[in-house]
């Protein structure tokens, strides 16, 4: 079996690797023969803090083995302190990351096996969405998720598999079936199992493998998987409600945690989307009303199960993932659902009260801002609606349709919605706006109402996160300013750190250039975007990089529509068809499979030897999940600073509140916000110390301390005075220069004892002294 290192090269796994490290009395296996000094300084700083059972932000550079070093440095902690810690939840944002870590585990439990003869008493495991893990030969084929857990639930409903045990016409899922006669009581072998494997695994044991993978997350002493099976607490309470007190959480590629933590408390709803909500009450009010007539006893049996409260439906209901509701605080857990609502005709009347009244708040000419109290307040006021039974309209809604065994559940998830729109607003009066606006957007002109319930406190989602678990890893290679995220995520954490990055040769590049060759300032500043010299010059720019730098090119915008401005301008004054005679050109577009097709075509453009160019947006596809290593990324330009729309109001809103509650000024957060994804996005250009790249920050603006400063660490190091307020001009003359130096060989005994330590040099006292000078403390 083949495997990439952190440093871009392939080893098989069974050649010889002898790293063991004493890492303060803790002996961690590293399988390489070497180790980055980051990594070292890394799994020091990461022991200090779970030695002290608390919370650590640690930055470390990319592409300097991030994963393996904290893969190796937990899992030792795991098999010799048993008694503090029992699991590590590993959390990303995509299947790639996942399918990684996944990879990096096989190797490091085959290097234990190796080094102790016998097999590792151990289970890891990677989940994901049904989509995913799904290998039923019909569901399977849907391409959307939402269809897929219809589907699936469809043929796994328990009422449903009740049915069909005495109508053989009704269709069930074979795989589910056999797992739940066979597979609950079966003990999973000792093993790695990403993705690709669970579905194998599921095929020869005709098991699913999806239902199996939540069965072994109890059992497993590594999970991988989703940021938001912990941080969407509507998946969190059914997926990861189990998972113990002494789990370590890590939360890797941690710089946008705030956004995820936002998005998974906020809810949209439309004029449209409140259309489908009244037709799907009146269809649940004909079923209603068949129901009396046929099957009384099913609605009396449900009433009486919500007159014990709701402690009685938090039964295990491992088939109705889709059926999500908002987690209710636990004194709200132990009431009774509201009278009003307990029988079903009388919670429909109450949802189209409700709903009518939502529809006249939507129908408005002008902006509307306003808290949840007020909200509720004009609730009661105008529709006698109290704010008790609206907290349970959710949980309410889910026993019904429970109770009512629908099948294509997913055509309700409109009242869905709305009914967690209910419940949130009724159950959390602060870190909450509400904003309706008549025109869908600033820039439309067509009546189109939305409301914008909007979450402005990240620290809402992930405060339980804190308070329930010892110790949470914040770590992303672009985390700087590490001070910020404290503050917005309202914790207190032991160990803060940023890392610099040692090398032998400055395999990175950055520059900031801050004007053309005719010594007009180029920036993004809106006053001046529209410029047709600054245009102008980044497309002299980014010609001048086509000719002289070899293999891919990665350019970053602020935003689809700037792209889409600036191409339509290049193709006017001929720039593209320039680009064009050195290599072909690719653009990032706002749909994913249009995407996915341009960056296939990009990297098989690069793979032939001649090159091409990528245009991409910062925050988008590209710039988060995409590493660009070798060939496939020489060179990166930042066109412009990548503030996000400062007019929005939902933006506002939360700049207001993050300056009245943590005294955050609202430029400090756009600059942090801002400097954080242009960071992200030509740090895509680095991923090992054997890789070597360009990365030009294209506006003037970067000039500035407050900018500059903001820059990661390991990137500012290497920035250096020189190579600041640079023409177009002078960047070509050090690109052509450095580029020569990049060429030759890099020879690995050149790094030994420096950017690659081996055991012997950790054993100089030296050594570590230089090691802990470049780990840099918050």
């Amino acid at each position: 079996m083949h495997f990439r290192d952190s440093l871009g090269s392939i080893y098989d796994i069974s050649f010889s690797v002898k790293m063991k490290l004493n890492i303060d009395g803790l002996i961690v296996y590293m399988p390489y023969d070497y180790i980055y000094p980051e990594q070292y300084s890394y799994m020091h700083e990461l022991k200090r803090g779970l030695d002290a059972k608390g919370h650590c932000v640690l930055e470390m550079p990319s592409g300097t083995g991030k994963t393996i070093t904290l893969l190796s440095l937990i899992i030792a902690y795991l098999k010799h302190y048993p008694q503090n810690y029992t699991k590590l939840v590993y959390c990303s944002r995509t299947v790639p990351e996942i399918e990684k870590v996944m990879s990096e585990m096989k190797r490091l439990i085959k290097y234990y096996e190796k080094e102790t003869n016998e097999e590792q008493k151990f289970i890891g495991i990677a989940m994901s969405s049904r989509k995913n893990l799904c290998i039923h030969p019909e569901v399977s084929q849907f391409r959307l998720g939402k269809e897929v857990d219809s589907k699936c639930m469809n043929l796994t409903a328990s009422y449903v598999r009740e049915q069909a045990k005495h109508d053989r016409s009704i269709k069930t899922c074979s795989y589910y079936e056999q797992y739940d006669q066979q597979g609950r009581e079966f003990l999973m072998p000792y093993g790695v199992y990403n993705l690709d494997d669970m579905k194998q695994y599921g095929k020869l044991k005709h098991w699913c493998p999806y239902f199996l993978t939540r069965y072994i997350l109890t059992h497993a002493n590594v999970i991988v998987y989703s940021y938001h099976y912990l941080l969407d607490p509507k998946i969190a309470e059914i997926i990861s409600k189990e998972l113990p007190k002494t789990s370590i959480i890590v939360f890797d590629e941690a710089h946008n945690i705030d956004n995820v933590c936002i998005d998974s408390m906020s809810i949209t709803l439309t004029r449209r989307l409140l259309e489908r909500c009244q037709q799907n009450v009146e269809h649940l009010k004909v079923i209603v009303d068949d129901l009396k007539q046929t099957d009384v006893n099913r609605l009396k049996s449900e009433y009486e199960k919500l007159v014990n409260g709701l402690r009685e439906q938090q039964q295990q209901r491992e088939t109705d993932v889709i059926l999500t509701n908002p987690v209710l605080p636990d004194h709200v857990l132990q009431e009774s659902i509201p009278g009003n609502i307990r029988l079903a005709e009388h919670f429909l009347v109450f949802v189209k009260r409700f709903l009518e009244y939502m529809k006249t708040r939507l129908n408005v000419q002008h902006i509307v801002k306003e808290s949840p109290p007020s909200f509720l307040k004009d609730l009661q006021v105008r529709v006698c609606i109290e704010r008790k039974p609206l907290r349970f309209c959710s949980e309410r809604l889910r026993s019904l349709l429970r109770t009512m065994e629908i099948r294509d559940i997913h055509q309700y998830q409109p009242l869905v919605l709305l009914c967690n729109f209910a419940t949130i607003i009724s159950t959390y009066t602060k870190g909450f706006t509400l904003i309706i606006e008549p025109f869908g957007d600033s820039k439309s002109t067509v009546y189109n109402p939305v409301l914008h319930f909007t979450c402005l406190d990240s620290s809402i989602a992930i405060k339980p996160i804190f308070q329930r678990f010892q110790s949470v890893i914040i770590t992303s290679g672009t985390l700087s300013p590490l001070d910020m995220y404290p503050k917005i995520l309202d914790f207190h954490p032991v160990i803060m750190a940023t890392f610099t990055m040692t090398l032998t040769r400055p395999c990175i590049l950055p520059m900031i250039v801050s004007r053309g060759n005719d010594q007009i300032a180029i920036t993004s500043k809106f006053e001046q975007r529209e410029d047709q010299s600054v245009i102008r010059n980044y497309g002299i720019l980014l010609i001048e990089m086509c000719t002289h730098v070899p293999d891919g090119i990665v350019c970053f915008f602020t935003s689809y529509s700037y792209m889409e401005q600036i191409v339509a301008t290049w193709y006017e004054l001929k720039i593209i068809e320039q680009v064009q005679k050195y290599k072909l050109l690719f653009i990032e577009t706002q749909d994913s499979i249009e995407t996915s097709l341009a960056l296939y075509n990009y990297q098989k453009a690069c793979d032939n030897g001649r090159g091409a160019v990528l245009l991409s947006v910062a925050r988008g596809k590209v710039s988060e999940g995409v590493d660009f290593d070798n060939h496939l990324g020489r060179c990166v330009i930042m066109f412009g600073i990548p503030y996000v729309y400062t007019q929005s109001r939902i933006l506002q809103a939360r700049l207001d509140y993050l300056r009245e509650n943590f005294h955050i000024r609202e430029n400090d957060f756009l600059t942090f916000d801002a400097l954080r994804h242009a960071s992200q996005c030509v740090g895509r250009v680095l991923r090992g110390k054997s890789d070597y790249g360009i990365m030009i920050f294209a506006d003037k603006r970067f000039l500035r301390s407050d900018k500059r400063l903001k820059i990661p660490k390991w990137i500012q190091e290497y920035l250096h005075d020189g190579l600041c307020n640079l023409s177009i001009e002078e960047c070509v003359q050090i690109v052509k220069k450095w580029l020569k130096d990049m060429a030759q060989p890099l020879k690995q005994e050149d790094q030994l004892g420096i950017s690659l330590l081996a055991e012997e040099h950790l054993q100089s006292h030296d050594v570590i002294k230089k090691i802990e000078e470049r780990c840099i403390q918050i």
